[in-house]
């Protein structure tokens, strides 16, 4: 916590108000902490770029704008591209945040805000790879996104629309009807014999069926119920669906995302779901359609 000083909070404001982007630069394994740090302040709603030190100063310096706020990461601090590109960024009228490890160096002299990174020693038994000092970097490049997400009040609908694509996307942003499916839904009703009801579950393949009067869920047969109906002594042949279906089945709304349809499935050790209105059927969610969407 003592790392989390005034120039932190002085680092987090200047970054929030600012009209540009954050330039995060580093070389070697900083630079690649860099990147990661610019991946991070992008997907939760703070603009960043990543600049190559060393491309920087042969260049690339031009990618740097008039409002940007530069970050550089540099353990000692005193590496060749470091002192040449320091007072660059400064010449150039930007802001400069050192995040650095040895605080009497070259660029903790430079910069407008110090973040200290020191560590006692590295991981590494020779007290060389960079190691427990980038672990460090990492840590307080995910406190800058962090804070800087709650300054901006960035909810989890803001995080989908930047995380559009795969399981996580779709885990934010994907609801119940958006996957019903498009083929008919078995459907019965109340008084339809037996013989139709297997058929109905059959055909249609989702392994249960809805028993719908006049619009109006009423329950609901699975194929399990059939094979437990089968092991009792029964006239099959005057059965109807009415008489071995599950009343008040568990029901999501359309508008239900759909992790916590699957939350629902796992908690209750089905399979599918009935979506209804409150009253009326409107289709089924299955376990394999969460499986296809791969949000589980």
């Amino acid at each position: 916590m003592e790392m989390l000083n005034d120039d932190f909070i002085s680092s987090i404001k200047l970054i929030h108000a600012s009209e540009g982007r954050v330039v995060v630069s580093g070389i070697g394994k900083s630079a690649i902490i860099a990147n990661k740090i610019v991946a991070t302040l992008n997907s939760t709603g703070t603009p960043a770029v990543f600049l190559h030190a060393a491309d920087a100063i042969h260049g690339d310096l031009g990618m740097i704008q008039r409002n940007d706020t530069v970050i550089l990461i540099s353990n000692s601090g005193n590496t060749p591209e470091i002192k040449v590109l320091a007072p660059l960024i400064k010449s150039g009228g930007n802001v400069l945040i050192a995040m650095v490890g040895v605080m009497d160096s070259f660029l903790a002299t430079q910069a407008d805000y110090v973040l200290s990174t020191k560590v006692k020693k590295e991981a590494c038994p020779n007290n060389l790879a960079p190691t427990s000092s980038t672990t460090a970097q990492l840590a307080m490049g995910d406190a800058l996104a962090v804070c800087l997400l709650e300054m901006k009040g960035f909810t989890a609908s803001d995080f989908a629309r930047y995380h559009p694509g795969g399981a996580l996307g779709k885990r934010l942003y994907l609801k119940v009807e958006d996957l019903l499916s498009n083929i008919e839904q078995p459907i019965v009703s109340s008084d339809a014999p037996l013989n139709e009801v297997i058929l109905e579950i059959s055909s249609k393949r989702l392994g249960a069926t809805a028993v719908v009067d006049s619009g109006k869920l009423v329950g609901i047969i699975t194929d399990g119920d059939l094979r437990r109906m089968m092991q009792k002594k029964f006239d099959f042949d005057t059965l109807k669906a009415g008489d071995i279906m599950t009343k008040n089945p568990k029901t999501v709304i359309r508008e239900m995302m759909a992790v916590e349809a699957l939350t629902l499935m796992k908690s209750n050790n089905i399979t599918q779901l009935v979506v209804s209105d409150g009253t009326n059927f409107i289709g089924f969610v299955h376990l394999h359609d969460l499986l296809k969407e791969g949000i589980i």
